[in-house]
């Protein structure tokens, strides 16, 4: 409690100022709205909007404030953890609706989407949380959507062994907020195509309290389809339960927790307890130490814009192997401790990490069968998942990102660490387990990312450099904006031409990962064929998605 009252003092005392527009769902000004700015230390300002609808609270001291309206005939309208900077001016435009508004169900067109790069972590749950160098008044605009639905469709699977998706799939996540403080989402993905179909489907509640806290819970249902007959018709069934909360303490320290519940049916029964947190102390406004600990990798569907969340089914646990026709759980533990910091247009991340991973689902490419009861082959994308050893690693990571313009932004990221490799070239595949060692490795990515003004073409490009051979990637569990998939990859996301009267837009998506088919390990198949071990298979994925 001494170290949360005493760092704000560290923030600087210049006021800032938090100002914007009420008007109705219709777009009308609302005049005389009482507009009441609270902040953490219990003190509220009570403004008034003039005849275009406008308010203005000056002279804030730096931290997170929380904005209500109230007007006659309205419900009363709520954003909340709005950050302010010393001598900062965010602007926050508020829409009140009446009840008979609030209880519609049809769709409402909100604001393009916002494309600005912001330091991210991703929780096991593959939940994106906004980090402090984010900008405030984006964050209060996303959060006015109402209603948020998108429909995907996409073909080509993800190649990432068992689990990796059909050939052709349909996503899609539908969100509703209720009066601004809580929000219930359902999204899924189902697969077809050449094999029986995949699917995963996920409902989610999320509650904001006046304290600030923020718990959530969430129900996942899997069901990945048999892949060989020699399996025997098994298809993999899991199901989860999550819940995590988050809340700050005196503006300057933020926790995040929470865990998952899996039961999983395949082969026999197994479960799993998969806890996660995370705890930020805001050193300054531009400084961030942060303590993280996971037990699932990271997802980059935030990054992409997959938000048909779950986007492909290789980005959802659980990742699962086979020995001797028994189950193989991946089970992870990842600690780490990072401090960030913003100097101008340059973001600069150091982190020190320890990962162990036991039973690590290795992919593997080429053609093979589950009759020696140690593959689980996926028969759409020719790929497959092989039982490996322990990975036991601790490492460094530095990270710097420089935002060129608002559309233009590169990230440069160093990691050494470790990662599984056979310490015995060309042995045969079912013996490979046994070769299989943690090596110590050198990895160097470089990536840019922007979007071109004139077509609004949103891309990501990146290339990942290892020093020697690899199973699994250095630093598998970043989730810095640096992070980025084994050697090239390339990622378009191009905005459609659709008729006016439609209240969605429509996008093209191109997914290219490890282009040049890099980093194959080869190794001797069942029949005498090579086969290899990879850290990332070469995929080529496509689709249509469409955002109401």
């Amino acid at each position: 409690m001494i170290v949360a009252l005493a760092l704000p003092a560290w923030a600087g005392d210049r006021p800032g100022a938090i100002s914007g527009y009420v008007r109705d769902a219709s777009g009308i000004p609302q005049m005389g709205a009482v507009v009441e700015v609270a902040g953490s230390a219990a003190r509220t300002l009570t403004v008034f909007t003039d005849g275009a609808g406008f308010y203005s609270a000056t002279n804030l001291l730096p931290g997170f404030y929380s904005v209500k309206v109230s007007a006659a005939s309205f419900l009363p309208a709520l954003r909340e953890k709005i950050g302010l900077h010393p001598g900062s001016s965010v602007h926050v435009n508020i829409t009140l609706n009446t009840l008979l508004n609030a209880m519609r169900a049809a769709p409402l067109r909100g604001t393009a989407d916002d494309d600005d790069w912001k330091w991210t972590l991703r929780s096991v749950a593959n939940r994106p949380v906004l980090r402090v160098f984010g900008d405030p008044a984006a964050t209060a605009e996303q959060q006015g959507h109402d209603l948020k639905a998108s429909l995907s469709f996409l073909a080509g699977s993800a190649a990432g062994g068992y689990g990796s998706g059909s050939d052709m799939s349909t996503g899609f996540s539908l969100e509703r907020s209720i009066f601004s403080v809580d929000r219930v989402g359902l999204s899924g993905n189902v697969g077809y195509g050449d094999g029986l179909p995949a699917a995963v489907l996920r409902a989610i509640y999320s509650h904001r309290l006046p304290d600030g806290c923020g718990p959530s819970m969430a129900i996942t249902m899997r069901r990945f389809a048999p892949s060989d007959p020699n399996l025997h018709n098994a298809a993999l069934q899991a199901l989860a339960l999550s819940a995590g909360d988050d809340f700050t303490v005196g503006d300057v320290l933020e926790l995040k927790f929470g865990s998952e519940l899996q039961t999983i049916q395949f082969l026999g029964h197994v479960t799993a307890f998969r806890p996660f947190g995370s705890v930020d102390l805001h050193v300054s406004p531009n400084t961030v130490v942060e303590y993280d600990y996971a037990t699932s990798l990271p997802s980059t569907r935030a990054e992409k814009g997959f938000d048909s969340a779950p986007a492909d089914l290789s980005e959802a646990d659980p990742r699962v192997s086979m020995a001797n026709f028994t189950t193989r759980l991946e089970r992870a533990h990842h600690q780490e401790v990072n401090v960030s910091r913003r100097i101008g247009k340059n973001s600069l991340q150091v982190a020190v990490f320890s990962d162990r991973v036991a039973d690590t689902a290795l992919t593997g490419t080429g053609d093979v069968t589950a009759a020696g009861g140690f593959l689980l082959p996926d028969i759409y994308s020719g790929t497959f998942t092989y039982a490996g050893d322990t990975l036991d690693s601790r490492g460094m990571r530095v990270v710097l990102e420089r935002k060129f313009a608002s559309d233009l932004t590169a990230t440069l990221d160093y990691a050494y660490g470790g990662v599984l490799d056979l310490s015995k070239p060309d042995v045969d595949l079912q013996e490979a387990r046994q070769w299989i060692t943690t090596q110590r490795r050198h990895a160097l990515a470089a990536k840019l990312s922007g979007t071109f003004p004139g077509s609004r073409t949103h891309w990501i490009a990146s290339y990942r450099w290892i020093n020697g051979s690899a199973l699994t990637p250095v630093d598998m569990f970043n989730a810095s904006p640096g992070q980025s998939d084994p050697f090239l990859n390339v990622f378009i996301r191009q905005p459609i031409p659709t008729l006016g009267f439609l209240p969605a837009h429509m996008e093209a998506l191109v997914d290219l990962r490890n282009l040049l088919a890099q980093g194959y390990v080869p190794v001797m198949g069942q029949d005498g064929q090579t086969v290899y071990l990879v850290q990332a298979a070469r995929s080529v994925r496509g689709g249509v998605t469409i955002t109401f």
